[in-house]
């Protein structure tokens, strides 16, 4: 089964340019869907404003979403496609913390700019079959100048007064009935360091299927990282 993918963005050029982008990305697409604004996107998607888009028996594998609509903005369909297995990547002119940070919150998987170079396009959002997040470059120093790693404070933001440390909670045993068996498999190959592409041709499945038992596998162990879910798995002796 080959990718779908789901473009909404009002500017025909811009969307052209786009569909080029996703079409040079990968070697798998079987069809993409254009979308001019909300109310088209949400009729090939199949639901109502304000609803929640449910996956259907061909549900598209990647969402590509610009912020500024004519009907809306972007962000209400983030919020619609909150429970939906797709990637969602916001795709936007806007570099600044005020379409950024909500764009995250609301769920994008990735935020790129429509005004980065067309390799550079390509090669983030090649990034998702290696289960990195597609960011501009532009977007990700912001974020780095935005959280300092160095003592992990907010930047601009003054030291707090040193507290007493919380005693460590205790480890949650792992559930393993909580994991199907192909997303246990998925966890190992995980925990080994395999990327989802490699995963994926290991398994003889597709990389957007993988993606989706990651996506599962994190939501049931409470985790957000590979990293987490390898140190969790190593812990408990799944792996």
């Amino acid at each position: 089964m080959a990718v779908k993918v789901l473009i909404l963005e009002d500017n025909p050029v811009a969307r052209g340019f786009l569909c080029r982008v996703v079409r040079e990305s990968f070697s798998d697409i079987s069809s993409i869907a254009e979308a001019g604004d909300l109310e088209a996107a949400r009729r090939l998607l199949g639901h109502q404003a304000r609803g929640r888009a449910v996956a259907c028996d061909d549900p598209y594998q990647l969402i590509m979403v610009d912020l500024e609509l004519p009907d809306g903005s972007g962000l209400e369909l983030l919020t619609e496609l909150a429970n939906y297995p797709a990637t969602r990547i916001v795709t936007t002119l806007y570099s600044d913390d005020e379409h950024l940070f909500p764009a995250l919150q609301c769920g994008a998987d990735g935020y790129l700019l429509k005004e980065d170079r067309f390799e550079v396009l390509v090669e983030e959002l090649q990034k998702i079959v290696r289960g990195q997040p597609p960011l501009s470059p532009a977007i990700a120093r912001r974020l780095l100048t935005h959280f300092r790693t160095g003592d992990g404070l907010l930047a601009g933001h003054a030291p707090a007064a040193p507290a007493a440390a919380p005693a460590p909670a205790p480890l949650a045993p792992l559930d393993h009935e909580r994991l199907t068996p192909r997303e246990s498999e998925v966890l190992t190959y995980l925990s080994k360091g395999f990327t989802i592409k490699e995963i994926a041709a290991l398994m003889g499945i597709k990389w957007f299927t993988v993606n989706d038992h990651i996506k599962s596998i994190y939501k049931k162990l409470n985790v957000s990282s590979r990293a987490e879910a390898a140190v969790l798995a190593s812990k408990q002796g799944l792996v």
